[in-house]
């Protein structure tokens, strides 16, 4: 059995494919058409929309899996960052995920699902706050019990995110009859491709996740191209084939009035009502399985920051409860802040922040593979990115436009998002401060 640096490396091409396509799809192809094609404006810019992001996607999870053989630590973007460029730029990427990205995420998450929950019960517009809020608070008590309480719901929920998303498509392209392509609208947004991208890249969001099998791949150096090419292929063709086939059933501009209820109102009409709540409960199960994956998981972020005491109160944030071994305190943090974003922000707007927020420090770590190649000789059967330099230059030019274009056209929640980023640097050397004098003591 092969073995390196402790990992059996057990994994197959079945294993590896359904791994990156698990770690990806998610709740953003049911949320995301009508704000895509809002910034558009037309069908077919929008599913090139959907394309571009897919592209950007695939050459960023090829690139990301040399890093993840390289760096083959737990951690992911906060340990790579970290071990390439240094414990100043780790400890941003880190505080980042703490108090923008995961609790961005959460709240957007929280607040979609309560829309979708008001829309299916024909409740007032106004409860999805209450509804998205009372929810991250259930999920967050069901991961305060444990690992082990969590885990049982996102095994539950693992296939309801696939039933609906296979249902549409192939009734939708089978049954519409409403043109796709060419389709012109007037939208209140204004036009603004680069959005549409950001926002299909909240969709796509999950692919650095497939760097971490890495370790534990049979011959990566042909087996994992393979898998994450294969694999982010098929999630893009779904993705645009969804998006056709709710073209192919409603009409665009119906679609952007829609929003985030667009692809259950597709499934009333394609299967009536019974099938069609069926579907939206299959929908609103994908949304709040993704909801709970990221209250399981986030919190984890700090608490690893807390255990080396980088933040303040570190020890409050490094607390495990006794009874139930969960990181208690960094769950509340990280769901609290989102809970505050709930209140202040709505779910578009959140989410967009996330996915920007999340993308500049992904571009340090693409750009890490360029530094990690100089002086460093290649392993027999390791893998490395494909077509280098092409495919990395790819994805950092490719998330070097979203992020430029969204700094020139949503500057104040981008210059917020970089503000809090940078909020982290005083505490940071605060924290070094506070070591250096516990060490001398």
């Amino acid at each position: 059995m092969q073995q390196q640096n402790g990992l059996r490396r057990d994994l197959g091409f079945v294993h590896a494919f359904s791994i990156v396509v698990g770690c990806v799809i998610g709740s953003g192809v049911f949320l995301k058409p009508g704000v895509v094609l809002g910034y558009t404006g037309d069908s077919t810019i929008a599913l090139l929309a959907w394309l571009f992001g897919g592209i950007i996607t695939i050459a960023s999870g090829l690139t990301i899996a040399e890093l993840a053989v390289k760096i083959p630590k737990t951690g992911g973007l906060y340990t790579y960052i970290e071990e390439v460029y240094g414990s100043t730029l780790g400890f941003l990427s880190g505080w980042m995920q703490t108090v923008i990205y995961a609790p961005a995420l959460i709240g957007a998450l929280g607040l979609y699902f309560g829309s979708l929950l008001a829309h299916f019960f024909s409740w007032p517009e106004g409860w999805q706050t209450v509804i998205g809020i009372i929810t991250v608070l259930f999920l967050t008590g069901m991961n305060l019990l444990g690992a082990r309480f969590g885990g049982w719901i996102q095994t539950l929920t693992t296939f309801g995110k696939l039933v609906p998303v296979f249902l549409i498509t192939v009734f939708g392209l089978w049954y519409g009859d409403s043109q796709v392509l060419g389709v012109l609208f007037k939208s209140s947004q204004e036009f603004s491709f680069s959005s549409a991208v950001l926002a299909t890249l909240f969709a796509y969001d999950g692919w650095i996740l497939v760097g971490s099998v890495a370790g534990e791949v049979k011959n990566p150096s042909k087996v994992l191209p393979k898998a994450i090419t294969a694999g982010l292929l098929l999630i893009m063709a779904a993705y645009m084939l969804i998006n056709i086939a709710i073209l192919h059933v409603l009409p665009a501009g119906q679609v952007v009035a829609l929003g985030e209820n667009a692809a259950g109102t597709a499934s009333t009409i394609l299967f009536g009502d019974f099938g069609g709540k069926l579907l939206s409960i299959g929908i609103l199960v994908s949304i709040f399985g993704s909801l709970n994956g990221k209250i399981l998981s986030m919190p984890r972020v700090p608490y690893a920051m807390a255990i080396r005491r980088q933040l303040p109160f570190s020890s409050v944030f490094a607390y495990v409860s006794k009874r139930f071994g969960t990181p208690v305190n960094s769950i509340f943090l990280i769901t609290g802040i989102g809970i505050i974003f709930m209140c202040v922000l709505d779910s578009n707007r959140l989410s967009d922040i996330a996915t920007f927020s999340i993308f500049v420090f992904y571009i340090f770590a693409l750009m890490a593979v360029f530094r990690l190649r100089k002086g460093s000789e290649m392993k027999p059967g390791e893998y490395r990115v494909p077509w280098y330099p092409v495919i990395p230059l790819v994805s950092i030019l490719g998330s070097l436009f979203v992020v430029l274009s969204t700094l020139w056209e949503k500057p104040m929640d981008s210059l917020m998002s970089i503000l809090l980023t940078l909020v982290g640097l005083p505490l940071f050397w605060y924290q070094g401060k506070k070591k250096k004098e516990t060490s001398s003591n």
